[in-house]
């Protein structure tokens, strides 16, 4: 039963995607590190890796602009990058037209140029619409915890931290999960959902499934976080909860195309997402507030 209920969560989410996701939308209020697509200057948006490139140099500084731009680029629209500030790498891919010695063909030789770039929260004096939005402050709306749920995810045993920060990731070194209030998301589901996501980090590290040393390199990290995102859809599945396979295929969407829009990939991480959801399960024993069938 439990294998089937999985491949109905994985089937769910490709069909979403298929149908074409809608936008992602943050399930909390709050100014948070939700991703977003990397555009170059002209608003066109990377792609391949460096999208999960420039995520990362985003995520490690806290910029929240989308905006990146080499400094002549800056410089031609009347700003100025500001002194001290570090730069990010991003590659191109080309090809270069040569001439075949032997047969006199023209023949295609490939390419990678590395080359910097910085976001528009690094320079100054750019037009206003390249720049962030101003933080929005987290919301009290009300929402309330469901004890079952709130008695599953504590018998678990991970540790979980919540406070106004309006974030939601899983520090792997410090080895615990931070949420915003409850009373800040738009609702309970939203709330239980992100946790499992979270959740499902949680149970890559070295002491439990030890995932996380598994998946180290920077393409791996998208990979990781399709687990995750797949992972969180199971548990809310086997949880009683209903998925939003729309939202997911949304968040997936972003990370496939750091993974070269390699979809054959949500096979390989659902599997991985099955073992994580099975462990959170197996550590909260009796606390499971429903059985798998009442899921299905």
């Amino acid at each position: 039963m439990a294998f089937d209920l999985y491949q109905q969560v994985t089937d769910s989410i490709i069909a979403s995607l298929e149908a074409g996701s809608p936008a992602w939308r943050k399930p909390w209020t709050g100014e948070g590190r939700a991703a977003q697509m990397p555009l170059r200057a002209n608003g066109e948006a990377y792609r391949g890796i460096n999208v999960l490139m420039l995520w990362l140099a985003a995520s490690a500084q806290g910029y929240g602009s989308a905006y990146w731009f080499t400094y002549k680029q800056a410089e031609a629209v009347g700003g100025q990058v500001r002194k001290g500030e570090k730069s990010a790498s991003v590659v191109k891919y080309g090809t270069l037209a040569r001439e075949d010695e032997d047969s006199g063909a023209e023949k295609r030789i490939p390419y990678l140029k590395s080359y910097r770039v910085f976001n528009a929260d690094q320079i100054d004096g750019l037009p206003e619409e390249f720049y962030a939005a101003a933080a929005e402050p987290v919301r009290d709306l009300g929402t309330k915890p469901d004890p079952r749920l709130e008695a599953f995810f504590a018998a678990t045993g991970a540790e979980i931290r919540v406070s106004d920060e309006p974030q939601a990731y899983y520090d792997a070194q410090a080895d615990y999960i931070h949420m915003p209030p409850i009373s800040s998301f738009y609702d309970a589901a939203g709330f239980y959902g992100t946790l499992a996501h979270e959740g499902i980090h949680w149970s890559g590290h070295g002491s439990r499934l030890d995932r996380l040393s598994r998946f180290a390199e920077r393409k791996a990290y998208a990979f990781e976080e399709l687990i995750a995102e797949i992972g969180n859809c199971m548990l809310c599945a086997q949880l009683g909860l209903t998925p939003d396979f729309g939202q997911s295929a949304a968040y997936l969407e972003g990370w496939l195309r750091a993974l070269q829009d390699d979809r054959r990939l949500i096979f390989k991480a659902a599997t991985e997402a099955q073992k994580a959801a099975d462990f959170l399960l197996a550590c909260a024993g009796e606390a499971k507030p429903v059985e798998p069938s009442e899921a299905a």
